[in-house]
């Protein structure tokens, strides 16, 4: 009888086992088996990961947390520049506006010579309404000549020096002008106060005075040409006591914006000295 090699028989055995672990596999019935076996080490897998992101966090975080704030600061940085000119071509814009309109207001008026001159300082005085210009008898401004906007009458140079000039407002207390009533042709004057307020007097009292009238330069006296513009009527004050009616008026240059006038150049008041009577012998 021929003996059977152990060898096949070993082979025999790992094929019908192998067999059986694949029917087994195929039915299901491994499924669970590998599950509860492989669970554990799934487990510990996960753990080791935790704790290694945890190491890699804790020594990258810092740098992460400098660059940030490195980059933070940059762009604060930018947004401040960014912020500055934005204000800066505010201001541009707005002084081209104002020199458009003064440039537009000569246009209209070419009967009279311009100098366009930037306001550069005011009287700190609170008693005092004066404001300093860029331009003075370098650039043929004298004595007295007369200021305005596009919008109206400003007051009159008071003094001059080679590169700029002192303006004497219409609101200073030692102002006093001639003026005319546009609609009622009637003349009056105006003066200012300690406090900038513009004061309307020398109104007969038979004179239906009411706020809303226009006020206009009338010339008279040689200190400004006739028909510019100063304000209106806001406030009459009549009293029967008085000889005549006065009243506030609001003039309708804002002064506490002014940052660029033109001063009239070829209008040379009319000084009135004293008259001094001669005596002969």
């Amino acid at each position: 009888m021929k003996s059977v090699n152990p060898r096949n028989v070993q082979v025999i055995i790992f094929l019908l086992v192998a067999a059986g672990v694949v029917l087994l596999a195929l039915a299901g019935f491994i499924q669970p088996v590998i599950g509860t076996a492989t669970n554990p080490i799934i487990q510990l897998q996960g753990y080791f990961t935790t704790r290694v992101q945890a190491v890699t966090e804790f020594i990258t975080v810092p740098r992460d947390m400098a660059s940030l704030r490195a980059r933070n600061a940059e762009l604060e940085s930018e947004i401040s520049q960014l912020q500055s000119q934005v204000i800066q071509l505010k201001q541009q814009l707005s002084e081209a506006d104002v020199l458009y309109a003064l440039l537009d207001f000569a246009r209209q008026s070419p009967e009279n010579q311009y100098i366009a001159a930037a306001v550069i300082g005011r009287d700190p005085s609170p008693f005092m309404h004066y404001v300093i210009i860029d331009h003075g008898s370098d650039s043929g401004i004298r004595h007295g000549m007369p200021v305005v906007t596009d919008q109206g009458l400003v007051g009159r140079v008071d003094a001059v020096t080679s590169k700029a000039a002192r303006i004497q407002l219409i609101t200073d207390p030692g102002s006093i002008m001639n003026v005319k009533l546009e609609s009622l042709g009637v003349d009056g004057q105006i003066s200012g106060s300690l406090t900038g307020e513009t004061s309307l007097e020398m109104i007969p009292q038979n004179i239906d005075l009411q706020p809303g009238e226009i006020i206009l330069s009338s010339g008279l006296g040689g200190s400004y040409p006739p028909n510019l513009l100063i304000g209106q009527v806001i406030n009459v004050i009549k009293r029967e006591t008085d000889l005549f009616q006065s009243a506030v008026i609001q003039p309708v240059v804002d002064f506490s914006n002014l940052n660029a006038v033109l001063v009239i150049t070829n209008f040379r008041p009319v000084e009135i000295e004293p008259l001094i009577p001669s005596l002969i012998p």
